[in-house]
């Protein structure tokens, strides 16, 4: 395992890192408001065959929470930043939501460094400006606690929140505990988020991952990036939008079946 801190041009990222040193590397990125821990029902299973990193992007988690605005190219040139600091050329990539949309963002702007691509319960638009605004107004006013139980009941289903409460928890913790300016700031990246016309660009192997009961990015935004981006496997969830958390086996699976396959 790495330090728990790697040093990006004077800036901390909280860094992770298990699995066989000489296995093909997999990231992993977080969604907004969570930290490299969402991806913990993943590590049994993927641990044995990749050597896995996770990061806390910025703003979230222990890495940095730096000052002003940054759009979704800073949250992916910090990826590549990292990429570089643990010397490694080419990586699997796997990305939540906002870390989705990092995952796009690199496909894109540097595939070279991709070599398979999952994006999961994202969208290459997430919503109106004004819901953002609305949320950002919301904890600028009043913390983290503003909006925590109105978001976890997107991220799982009401069955799911009922029947597994100590696999919600974690999530209720991350998201309570999320640095607020730098929370608000990703926000502001993801409110602005828009591949709508590039996303047909990206040739890289992807599979997209979709939650059945998703609201924040509903399965059928998820189905159209599958339909844009060519040869593209297409999976579907009986999650909401955590689905890593809420279908962790169907999860772990579809991540298997096609970071091992031989044919993209």
């Amino acid at each position: 395992m790495t330090p728990p801190a790697v040093d990006l041009g004077g800036e901390r990222f909280n860094v992770r890192v298990d699995g066989p040193i000489d296995a093909p590397v997999l990231v992993f990125s977080n969604s907004l408001g969570t930290n490299l821990s969402m991806w913990e029902p993943q590590m049994a299973a993927l641990t044995p065959r990749f050597r896995v990193v996770r990061y806390d992007t910025r703003g979230h988690g222990a890495s940095v929470v730096s000052t002003g605005d940054y759009g979704i190219e800073t949250l992916g040139r910090d990826a590549l930043r990292l990429l570089d600091a643990l010397e490694i050329r080419r990586a699997r990539f796997c990305g939540l939501s906002m870390g989705g949309a990092i995952g796009m963002w690199l496909a894109i702007h540097a595939p070279e460094r991709i070599e398979r691509l999952v994006l999961a319960n994202t969208s290459t638009k997430f919503g109106t400006q004004e819901r953002w605004n609305a949320r950002i107004d919301a904890v600028r006013k009043g913390g983290m606690a503003a909006i925590a139980e109105g978001v976890l009941e997107t991220w799982f289903t009401p069955e799911f929140r009922a029947r597994a409460p100590d696999a919600v928890a974690p999530l209720r913790e991350m998201l309570l505990g999320a640095p607020v300016d730098g929370y608000l700031a990703t926000c502001r990246a993801v409110r602005d988020v828009d591949f709508t016309a590039a996303i047909g660009t990206i040739t890289r192997p992807t599979l997209v991952i979709v939650g059945a009961h998703d609201v924040p990015t509903p399965a059928a935004q998820g189905r159209a990036i599958a339909q844009r981006i060519a040869g593209a496997r297409l999976a579907e969830l009986p999650a909401a939008h955590i689905s890593n958390v809420e279908a962790a086996s169907a999860f772990n699976a579809e991540l298997l079946g096609f970071f091992t396959s031989e044919q993209p």
